[in-house]
């Protein structure tokens, strides 16, 4: 017997592999915490995209960073190796954070690219190297528990990184903020080059087997036809119907690539035989109801963002706001008229000098009683409605900040000032709760499995999903709680109550959906079913990103939550009146339910 057993100590490795992800977490959440807020905001240095946009461009860099895995993975397996992998993946990445505090729309779409690029060979590959290594025998009995301590090396980076984006963007701007990101990233790098020769052993490249599919026909069967049928999204459309299906070219884009490749998973089910054809279509039924899922995760990065940053009470108590002082910078918005900046100054930042499009319409009367239009000697407008006056050259923003425009005018601040705490704290809530539920969930699934009375695998997707459409119908029961959400914000509690939901049932589905791929899927196709899984993810960030950039459509935004808690709900019918075949299939697989 061991040391590790005898001890029941883990290898240093672990905790190599542990800090290396926390930081990779950190910078990654940090980004997409913050990167909607960045695309609209229009007072602080954001891009001033139109929220559409804003859902838009981050639905789609969603849809996209949980694609790349698959690619990033098969690669590692079959020629990079895990260890190169990681580096390359993080190098790119740590680039694209950096590149993202630079000025320009160009420099932040390279970047995204990058981000997206690196996150494939970075994602899949530091978690394959930890079960290698927990795949020897003396280990085994400890794998569970190591990958518990991994996940919450995951959910400390994600809950730690918020706090250090709201100090950096409220006191040096945005860019501090995206920069962080990438400093934290190379610290992670740095942390697993140091300690290398502990995680060599995982570093383990596979030979491709007789019944694997090589990566070249993968690609003509699977990425080509996405590339072609994505380009005829983009193009066909506005050629014949003079606009677009999904509301932008992109989603456009993205729907048509991915018919191709759920064609070719349909047909992996259509062509298999006896138990490995039973295994692929439960599979593929779970990835199916699973987008639902996704989709209301996503709204975290999309649809919850919008709601914290525009309906929620911010205001920072007196008690909260005399803790953080000058330690933590709250962030401050104005009923009145503010200083963006000097005229010059930001005629020299944009490119398009016809920026001042009209001027209001303001008359002097003379001491005789003439009437003179004096408009241009006041102030003009820019096209994002703020005033310039001419004699100091300064910007002023037009009346109050959007904060204020659903505050009842008597609960305006008397100072005229208020200080708020920021949109992207929220998204620490639900790695705090992850952290906190895991270490009830964990001892409670053991206890019960002692006593043959855990619930199955498929019981555990069907109650994430009822769980996931409880959190959506939380936030019907925050509309309801206010006249109108046009005219008053609603409890930050409310917000509170759905990510604790919601991370019930992410703690039930998320850490076993990858297992039971690895379980029921054919040993020649697991390499191409963990790629539906990820497909699935994929598809309902981008789901999440679409349903955002429709948001200001939704008159009623009880509408909007109601069809993510009515599709769970549907969701989790549908995986309850399969139970039993799903329980049959996943006990001949496994030999347990």
């Amino acid at each position: 017997m061991t040391d590790a057993i005898k001890t029941g100590k883990h290898p240093r490795a672990l905790f190599v592999l542990f800090l290396t992800e926390m930081w990779e977490r950190f910078a990654y959440y940090l980004m997409v915490g913050i990167l909607l807020l960045y695309l609209i905001d229009t007072t602080t240095g954001g891009k001033g995209f139109s929220q559409r946009v804003g859902a838009d461009v981050v639905g789609s860099f969603i849809a996209l960073v949980y694609l790349t895995p698959f690619i990033g993975g098969l690669l590692a397996d079959r020629y990079l190796g895990y260890i190169k992998s990681i580096f390359i993946g993080g190098i790119l990445m740590a680039a694209g954070y950096l590149g993202l505090s630079l000025p320009g729309n160009t420099a932040m779409f390279v970047s995204l690219g990058l981000i997206i690029v690196g996150n494939g060979f970075f994602k899949p590959n530091i978690s394959t190297i930890l079960g290698n290594i927990y795949n020897r025998e003396d280990l085994k009995p400890l794998k569970d528990n190591a990958y518990n301590i991994f996940y919450m090396g995951i959910n400390i980076g994600a809950f730690v990184c918020n706090f250090v984006a709201a100090y950096l963007r409220n006191k040096y701007g945005w860019g501090y903020a995206f920069a962080a990101a990438g400093i934290g990233l190379i610290i992670g790098l740095i942390v697993l080059a140091i300690n290398l020769k502990h995680v060599k052993e995982g570093d383990i490249k596979k030979e491709a087997q007789p019944g694997d599919m090589p990566i070249s026909k993968i690609f003509s069967y699977v990425f080509l036809p996405a590339i072609i049928a994505a380009i005829i999204g983009w193009i066909v459309p506005k050629l014949i119907f003079g606009g677009t299906i999904m509301g932008s070219q992109a989603n456009d884009a993205f729907i048509f690539a991915c018919l191709p490749i759920i064609a070719f998973y349909i047909s992996l089910w259509v062509k298999a035989e006896g138990q490995d054809k039973r295994g692929i279509g439960a599979l593929l039924f779970i990835f199916g109801i699973s987008i639902i899922f996704w989709t209301i995760y996503n709204q975290n990065s999309t649809g919850l963002t919008i709601w914290a940053e525009k309906h929620t009470d911010r205001t920072a108590s007196e008690t909260t706001a005399r803790i953080t002082g000058n330690i933590f910078p709250l962030q401050q918005v104005s009923d009145t008229p503010r200083l963006i900046g000097k005229l010059d100054e930001h005629f020299a930042s944009i490119k398009d000098k016809s920026e001042i499009v009209s001027y209001d319409s303001i008359i002097t009367i003379t001491p005789t009683g003439e009437r003179i239009d004096t408009s241009k000697q006041v102030f003009g407008i820019t096209k994002n409605g703020n005033k310039i006056d001419p004699e100091s050259k300064n910007i002023l923003a037009m009346g109050p900040d959007p904060y204020f425009n659903n505050v009842p005018k008597d609960q305006w601040p008397a100072s005229h000032t208020e200080k708020l705490v920021n949109t992207e704290l929220f998204q620490s809530i639900n790695p705090l709760f992850i952290v906190l539920l895991t270490l009830v969930f964990v001892p409670l699934f053991d206890y019960l499995r002692k006593r043959n009375k855990e619930p199955t695998t498929a019981s555990k997707f069907a109650m994430a999903m009822f769980l996931s459409g409880i959190s959506a119908l939380v936030m019907v029961f925050a509309i309801m709680s206010v006249p109108s959400v046009y005219t008053h914000k609603t409890a930050p509690i409310w917000l509170w109550l759905t990510y604790f939901v919601f991370t019930v049932g992410e703690i039930f589905l998320s850490p076993i959906g990858l297992s039971l791929v690895s379980k029921l899927a054919p040993a020649r196709l697991t390499a191409l079913m963990m790629g539906g899984w990820f497909l699935a993810t994929s598809i309902g960030g981008k789901i999440a990103g679409v349903m955002t950039s429709f948001w200001d459509d939704f008159t009623d935004k009880k509408v909007f939550f109601l069809m993510l808690a009515v599709a769970a709900f549907i969701g989790g019918i549908l995986i309850y009146s399969r139970l039993k075949s799903l329980n049959a299939i996943v006990k001949e697989k496994t030999g347990r339910a």
